[in-house]
């Protein structure tokens, strides 16, 4: 992979400029490659290898976004996302602090699966909101899932909230892997321990990224599983106390 000085170049995979689900408002989206986990359900397969994607300028993309500004702000802002974004944590340090400085809303949709290094405290510095995707909330059905134990992820639910920064907590809901009811009472309870959760999202299972994993030559494992009906979604809901 060519060598880019990492403060102001960023491997990217996508973009979108009007996302509505990722974050408040419309959102302009920044798809960024490369990721660390194994997640089986992947609907961005395509993402994982850090030798993919194209790699953008920080002054390039500063500049799409600020086309867009008028329709992103003051109601929406920019996310960023993956892939696992804080793999690319300094380039996401520099772009945040220039959107900061226009006063517009930043968002990282990540997984937490990392040390509170140096890095992640400057990041978090700048961002108004974390996505955090909970992967599972017991240890050993999570490394069997994605590859990893949680410890790292819930210790970052818990930073955030130690440090009064808001999130959103999300989990998808696989049937037979995430929606027993002893493992959603138990996601709850961890919930209810946090102080900055401003909202829980449950996002249904759906497979449409399984021809992204046979196009890349990779067996879909979850190949067999259906996507969760409507009363297996609102049972869940219940359970979580959402609506």
């Amino acid at each position: 992979m060519e060598k880019k000085d990492l403060h102001y170049y960023a491997k990217v995979h996508s973009i979108e400029s009007f996302g509505t689900v990722d974050g408040p408002g419309i959102r302009f989206v920044l798809f960024l490659q490369g990721c660390n986990l194994k997640c089986k359900y992947c609907h961005n397969r395509d993402t994982w290898d850090m030798n993919g994607g194209s790699y953008a300028s920080l002054d390039d993309i500063y500049a799409k976004i600020l086309r867009y500004k008028n329709y992103i702000h003051p109601n929406g802002g920019v996310t960023i996302t993956g892939g696992e974004p804080l793999l690319q944590v300094k380039f996401i340090i520099s772009l945040f602090k220039k959107l900061k400085e226009k006063g517009i809303h930043t968002c990282i949709d990540t997984s937490g699966m990392f040390s509170i290094s140096k890095d992640i405290e400057e990041v978090l510095k700048y961002t108004d909101l974390v996505l955090l995707d909970i992967k599972h909330i017991d240890p050993q059905k999570c490394k069997d899932l994605v590859g990893f134990s949680n410890e790292k992820e819930l210790d970052f639910a818990r930073y955030l909230s130690d440090n009064n920064i808001p999130m959103w907590i999300r989990q998808v809901l696989i049937p037979g892997y995430t929606d027993d009811e002893n493992d959603l009472l138990k996601l709850k309870k961890f919930i209810s321990s946090l102080k900055t959760v401003e909202k829980v999202e449950l996002l249904p299972y759906h497979n449409l990224g399984e021809y992204k994993w046979k196009n890349l030559g990779f067996k879909y494992e979850l190949e067999n599983v259906k996507e969760p009906s409507q009363e297996e979604i609102d049972n869940a809901k219940k359970i979580l106390g959402i609506s």
